[in-house]
């Protein structure tokens, strides 16, 4: 068996300087993102999010990114969930990419609104058929019997709705507004870079060098 002790990686793939990154977050996530879809990383849409409850405790979730641009990054779920419970509690939250085969990542804070209903039904619209009526069908983050309940749902919803299912009230987008990224890259003996782009008092974006 290996020790968890022993396993290690050098990351040597690249490099982040000050002279090479954009002055805007959103356009260096941008040329990031672009480059894991083209290095066809698994998912490169794929992100973790983390929320707190009305007790402090944290949890965590992976969830795909639907869209950007500057007002924040969106995605969609259940408003009822776990999740969404907890951002209704508590809308601060935390965003992070990891791009494995990069070596990179790339983490963002901020606070969560609700997008518009219209903005919600026009996505939930474009949805594949299958996945317009699982947002009936699973109570999310509820305890449910086994998966018997899951398909007879679906059974049941899909008879209704056919091939026209509206988008459920309690399940809709959501949007993080950065007020803080960063933009971490892997390299040798352990001396990553570390970009924190942060809001300073005008509402401009200050780039800081952090110590890995």
């Amino acid at each position: 068996m290996t020790h968890l002790a022993n396993l290690r990686k050098s990351y040597e793939r690249a490099e982040l300087s000050e002279d090479a990154s954009s002055a805007n977050p959103l356009k260096q996530f941008e040329q990031w993102l672009h480059e894991a879809i083209a290095a066809r990383v698994p998912e490169p849409n794929a992100m973790t999010l983390a929320t707190v409850d009305r007790t402090q405790r944290p949890s965590t979730r992976v969830v795909l990114i639907k869209g950007y641009d500057e007002r924040g990054l969106t995605w969609f779920t259940n408003y009822e969930s776990r999740k969404g419970r907890e951002l209704t509690a508590n809308p601060w939250a935390a965003l992070q990419f990891h791009w494995v085969e990069l070596e990179r990542v790339v983490r963002i804070e901020g606070r969560v609104d609700r997008i518009s209903d219209a903005e919600s039904d026009s996505y939930f619209a474009s949805r594949p058929l299958d996945s317009r009526i699982g947002a009936w069908a699973s109570p999310q983050s509820q305890v449910i019997a086994n998966r018997g309940v899951l398909v007879a749902n679906a059974a049941l919803y899909g008879a209704r709705f056919l091939l026209h299912p509206p988008r459920p009230a309690h399940w809709g987008g959501y949007r993080l507004r950065p007020d803080t990224w960063e933009f971490w890259q892997g390299r040798k003996s352990r001396l990553h870079d570390r970009l924190r782009y942060r809001l300073d008092g005008d509402e401009q974006w200050l780039r800081e060098r952090l110590a890995p």
